[in-house]
């Protein structure tokens, strides 16, 4: 079993208050987050430390310039994209404790080339009627999914 831990890749992240959230998340379910350049944000954004609190010394926080350096950065692991246009649902994958869990802009979500290119492109379900999920609801659900099926294992981070 690998000894990188779990992380959360955001694709162009665009609100503050969402990635702070995200940033308060990861440290506490033990994962790094990675944010994928260009940013809607200061990483010196109000918001973003108002939403992540004090809780930014507890997660490694890197930025990339694109998505190939984060790839580049994370080395040989499983990517799993999360979109409405998924194809099966979050909670039928079997996580493992390195998995990088790929996210997209608010806005926009991701691409289909980069759908395309992870190993699985999942969905969490929802009303038909509705759009989307909050990005950082949406990857609190899928986070703790995954650590849910470590079994909440204190020592799976170390991303």
């Amino acid at each position: 079993m690998s000894t990188a831990g779990p992380a959360v890749v955001l694709l162009e992240p665009e609100i503050p208050g969402n990635t702070g959230n995200i940033i308060r998340l990861c440290a506490n379910a033990g994962a790094a987050l990675h944010l994928v350049r260009p940013l809607g944000f200061s990483l010196e954004d109000r918001l973003l430390k108002r939403a992540g609190l004090d809780y930014h010394e507890y997660v490694r926080v890197q930025v990339h310039d694109d998505l190939q350096a984060a790839r580049t950065a994370l080395g040989e692991r499983r990517w799993i994209a999360f979109s409405a246009h998924g194809t099966g649902t979050h909670a039928d994958w079997d996580y493992r404790p390195d998995d990088v869990l790929l996210f997209g802009p608010e806005t926009r979500g991701l691409p289909p080339a980069t759908r395309e290119d992870a190993a699985a492109c999942l969905r969490i379900p929802m009303q038909p009627d509705v759009r989307s999920l909050n990005l950082s609801n949406a990857a609190a659900i899928v986070l703790f999914e995954a650590w849910r099926q470590q079994a909440f294992a204190p020592d799976w981070r170390r991303g």
